[in-house]
């Protein structure tokens, strides 16, 4: 090998020879052609620089002769003319952009490049069957890149990419396949692998002898395929809990102005690496804000949109796929998908499925099962919406290309996305209860989700995701689940059980026959081992007994033990556990993974066969050679990986056809022509071995088709187990309580004792102080909450729409005593955002969220709201948030917890009596006597506001003060800035409190009737009347202000026992005058 790469090299760097001779004259010497330069080391070009240089060569083959004369005399040659050397330099060192590619420009390719290796001709032919696909094509022991795919690969990976005759390149090994192409993938590209579909052996013997390599596209990956695709899936468990859901989206304009209805939606969400499969459709306003809501709840890793789409939904699904999610996008056609297109499409899909099942051997089985399934997916299939089944005939067709669309066939997967058996949290619940993730980082870091989930396994943290954004609705549902979770922690021992693997993406993967040999084994042996150990309990003996003396007296757990432990599941498996090697599986041994027993497997067995004469034949020539060389202990021997040598002594004479292979200082290594021909059809039958074992293999897989609804449920089951465990965990561990719920015909109520916040809980340990609540429609059904900025109030409200949360999913909440009423919905309007991308300012996201849930709430529902109107001017705030409480007091009749920094707001308890509670959390502030006057005192008690302590007790009552200048002094405001703020605060304060008493005095002035003659203090307040001291008469005035203000002042004893004693500050100061 090094001499022919010396060789070539000497070739390259040879002198050219002379095309043509020609004879100077005597007087005019002959410029000799400059020879070429000795490369004395390598430097490193751009591509540009080295495409324009081999252009320039190719069309000088040889060195021009200059054309100016060499002067006589010593003179300095003229400088060139700058201006003609940069444009030189420019053009030499950064050429025309198409130079730099030829692939990127299809007639400069025609023209330039007229003819293409054969290897190039394959990568031109498919780019032009793959356009969108970035394609990864297996030359030799490498994986190479051409193009603006090695452009892309170059900068994703890191990797060099250099010129190479037409196309730009860059290359992998093949043993880093999977590494590279989960970085291209994760980056958003869809990669093909490109293999050879031949052997070197196949070769050899086929009529593609002289020709390259076949090669086609095997394999196709995105974001939503790579976990369930072939090589490449199922070995990453760092994926916890994630989802890979590829969701489409289609729609049709609705445009219902007076409902406030813009389109219709239609959804389908496939997670194909589990099998689950959401649709749903539904109709949306404006903000879309349902659409938003299950991209929250779902977290796609790849969106599929059918044109045509308006452009308020793709603005949202474009954002919610921004930079920093970065999910991939994907468009697709929805032509001859309406009136009926679609459903002919996807009928079609199970006919063409139901005709590739050839009924032999042991598929037919798993035929009849197909059909059955299939026969149900028809009935499913047409009560589907129409919408929806446009979305699934856009996600067939798309998965078609990658091979996954078998599962869109099995009806026991399809669910829908709302159910009345649930309830759907809005994007807004998700978000600002941060139930799936927090708010400051965006991790699941401080989540609800984080906080309850104790699972064992990556498939029971799946499905405990959904629990907590499905909460059930159902009160016998909720029942079973905290009966189940009681039992469970009754029998819960201190030993902990042991981890599994993925069972739930496993067996997904084994139906999309793209499962491993040790993938298959660790999974099924994983499903064996759980349902024996079920089976122990002996669920099935004490069916007859007594409920009370049974070992598990859950009627949600004896089910769940049932269906995991399934007789037929347990054999099944252990049949099909019978039939592998797990050695030769652990040793990715494919030629010997099966075991050959009672006539399984005849194609393996005849092909091993095969082998085995070829071996025969090959050993049966030793004997011959031993004798024709009379050396009786001759062996064959191997060495660097070349097999059947014969060695022999220097001085043993051999016949000329042997062929010499390779030798040392004593001794040399031949092939004879017989061993080579046996060895040529030794490899041959080994290939042939090595294709049937494939096949066979996917055969194999095949079958599993028949029970994988069976075992699919036994998965399912398992999660369920493992949900039920971590609640019981999480409630064991904190010192949860099992809630109460009423009955359903009893009004709705919430009656939380030291109630606590389940994450906060965590942080804060025992410096958390709880709260209690008391709500009930037939009562006190509405709290407004009012108090300092961060004292404790959207923690209180949130705490009580997590415990509510919380009791629905069926676990224990975090409190001393609960009594709850099952809800249907929990809504919420909290925190301040804009949405620029999609044109909404941050007022208009809270009056959209307020106006959601006036619109979709009921009197069964919990409503959180949290300073509405602040994204406005106070009058304008404080009307709308008036407005839209008096709303839900007077149509809903909801529960709703209030949270404002608006007392006025207050009032609104005068219209509904005994409805609403005024509440604020409590707060210390040191009390200093002073004897200043009016606008003084109220300018001291600002400042000595702001040295505050928090309690974050819930009391009744109403404060009048936020404290900014608290939050302000923490944020590290400068010190100047504050003071100035907390001057013009008392400023304005004062002209407020002026307005009010001069209207008060005027009114003072107004002759009273009979009815109201007790109303004032009989003191003539009138401007006219006086002591002629102006001092004075303010006082009196200001004096005789609070003591009326004091004795009108009903409901609030805050206000009255202030007023009192501005009254007494001032008496003192006129006594002591």
């Amino acid at each position: 090998m090094g001499k022919q790469k010396q060789e070539v090299i000497s070739r390259f760097f040879a002198p050219k020879p002379k095309n043509s001779t020609t004879t100077a004259g005597p007087s005019q010497p002959q410029n000799p052609p400059t020879p070429p330069p000795k490369i004395a080391t390598t430097v490193s070009f751009s591509p540009a620089k080295r495409i324009r240089t081999t252009e320039l060569h190719s069309r000088h083959n040889k060195l021009p002769k200059l054309t100016v004369p060499t002067p006589a005399d010593n003179s300095i040659l003229p400088l060139p003319n700058p201006t003609l050397h940069q444009k030189f330099l420019d053009k030499l060192l950064e050429p025309p952009h198409d130079l730099l590619e030829p692939s990127r420009n299809k007639s400069s390719t025609q023209v330039r490049n007229a003819k293409y290796t054969p290897l190039e001709q394959q990568v031109v032919e498919l780019k032009e069957r793959y356009p969108d696909v970035l394609l990864m094509i297996e030359v030799g022991y490498k994986y190479r890149f051409f193009g603006e795919d090695a452009e892309s690969a170059a900068r994703i990976l890191g990797i060099y990419a250099h010129m190479d005759h037409n196309f730009l390149t860059a290359s992998v090994p093949t043993f880093r396949l999977h590494v590279h192409v989960r970085r291209l993938v994760s980056a958003g590209y869809k990669v093909g692998v490109v293999k050879q579909t031949e052997t070197a052996a196949i070769k050899a013997h086929g009529t593609n002898r002289l020709g390259p390599f076949c090669r086609g596209l095997s394999a196709l990956y995105t974001k939503a395929t790579l976990e369930a695709a072939e090589d490449l899936g199922g070995g990453e468990e760092r994926c916890g809990s994630c989802s890979n859901y590829l969701f489409c989206v289609v729609e049709k304009m609705v445009g219902d102005m007076e409902s406030g209805v813009d389109v219709k939606i239609g959804a389908v969400a496939v997670e194909i690496s589990t099998g689950d499969v959401v649709y749903g459709e539904f109709d949306d306003n404006f903000t879309r804000a349902g659409l938003e809501a299950m991209l929250l709840n779902l977290a796609p890793a790849e969106l599929l949109l059918g044109r045509p789409l308006s452009k308020q939904t793709e603005k949202l699904l474009l954002a919610f796929a921004g930079p920093a999610s970065n999910v991939r996008v994907e468009y697709a056609s929805q032509d001859r998908l309406h009136d009926g297109g679609a459903l002919a499409e996807v009928m079609s899909l199970y006919e063409e499925l139901n005709e590739n099942n050839s009924p032999n051997g042991q598929q037919e089985k798993v035929i009849v099962s197909s059909q059955g399934n299939n026969s149900l997916a028809f009935k499913g299939l047409m009560a589907m919406p129409e919408l929806a089944i446009q979305g699934l005939a856009v996600t067939v067709r798309h998965l078609k290309q990658f091979g996954f669309e078998r599962i869109l066939c099995l009806d026991a997967s399809f669910r829908p996305f709302s159910s009345i058996m649930e309830m759907t949290l809005s994007a807004n619940a998700l978000q600002q209860l941060e139930v799936l993730k927090n708010n400051s980082d965006g991790s699941e870091n401080g989540s609800l989700l984080q906080c309850i989930n104790h699972t064992l396994t990556i498939f029971g943290s799946r499905l405990l995701r959904h629990w907590v954004t499905h909460p059930l609705c159902d009160r016998g549902m909720i029942c079973a689940r905290s009966d189940a979770v009681s039992e469970i922690l009754e029998s819960m021992g201190s030993s902990k059980a042991s981890e599994a693997p993925d069972i739930q993406r496993g067996i997904t993967r084994i139906f999309h026959r793209t499962a491993t040999a040790s993938e298959f084994i660790a999974v099924v042996q994983a499903i064996l081992v759980a349902g024996r150990q079920l089976r122990q309990l002996h669920i099935e003996d004490d069916e007859n007994k007594n409920p009370q003396v049974r070992t598990v007296r859950s009627v949600l757990l004896r089910k769940l033990i049932l269906t995991a432990s399934s007789s037929s599941v347990i054999s099944t498996a252990a049949r099909l556990l019978s039939m592998l090697n797990k050695e030769a599986a652990d040793q990715r041994d494919l030629l010997n993974l099966f075991i050959i027993s009672d006539g399984d497997f005849p194609e393996v067995a005849s092909a091993r066969t095969k082998v085995h004469l070829a071996n025969e034949r090959l050993y049966q020539l030793l004997p011959l050679y031993r004798k024709q060389l009379r050396i009786s202990n001759l062996e064959f021997m191997s060495v660097s990986g070349v097999t059947h040598l014969i060695e022999l002594p220097l001085d043993v004479k051999v016949p000329p056809d042997w062929v010499k292979v390779n030798s040392t200082k004593r001794t040399i290594r031949y092939h004879p022509p017989d061993v080579l021909n046996a060895l040529d059809q030794l490899t041959l039958a080994k290939e042939e071995l090595s294709v049937v074992c494939r096949a066979t293999w996917d055969s194999f897989l095949k079958t599993f088709g028949g029970s994988y609804s069976e075992f699919q449920s036994a998965v399912q089951a398992l999660a369920t187990l493992d949900c039920l465990y971590s609640l019981a965990v999480v409630s064991r561990t904190k010192n949860y309580v099992r809630p109460v719920f009423v009955s359903d015909n009893e009004p709705a109520e919430i009656n939380i004792s030291c109630g606590r916040h389940p994450v906060m809980e965590d942080i804060l340990q025992n410096d958390f102080v709880p709260n209690d609540t008391n709500l009930h429609a037939d009562g006190q059904h509405c709290q407004i909450v009012t108090g300092p900025n961060m004292g404790g109030k959207s923690c209180y409200i949130r705490q009580v729409a997590l415990i509510a949360l919380m009791a629905q999913v069926g676990c224990f909440v975090p409190a001393s005593s609960a009594k709850l009423h099952v809800l249907d919905g929990i809504y919420t309007r909290m925190g301040a955002s804009d949405s620029i991308q999609l044109g909404k300012s941050t007022f208009l996201e809270e009056l959209s969220e307020a106006s959601h849930i006036l619109q979709h709430c009921t009197s069964r529902s919990l409503v959180i709201i949290d300073e509405l109107g602040r994204g406005t001017s106070t009058h304008d705030g404080v009307a709308i948030a008036y407005a839209t409480l008096h709303y839900l007091l007077e149509h809903k009749r909801c529960i709703v917890l209030f949270v404002t920094h608006y007392p006025e707001i207050v009032n609104i308890r005068n219209e509904f009596t005994g409805a609403i509670g005024a509440y604020h959390v409590s707060y210390l502030t040191p009390q200093k006597e002073t004897d200043l006057n009016f606008k003084a005192d109220h300018e001291m008690d600002t400042l000595n506001h702001d040295d505050v302590t928090y309690l974050y007790k819930l009391v009744p009552g109403v404060s009048e003060r936020s404290f900014g200048f608290k939050v302000a002094q923490l944020a590290q405001l400068p010190s100047s800035c504050i003071s100035r703020a907390i001057a013009m605060a008392a400023r304005l304060e004062a002209e407020v409190c002026k307005r009010e008493k001069m209207k008060f005095l005027m009114n003072c002035s107004i002759p009273n009737d009979d009815k109201s003659e007790d109303a004032y203090i009989p003191v003539d307040c009138s401007p006219t009347a006086g002591t002629g001291n102006l001092e004075v008469d303010e006082a009196y005035r200001d004096l005789f202000f609070h003591l009326n203000l004091a004795f009108h002042e009903e409901e609030d004893a805050v206000k009255r026992w202030c007023s009192l004693k501005r009254a007494k500050n001032l008496a003192d100061k006129l006594l002591n005058r």
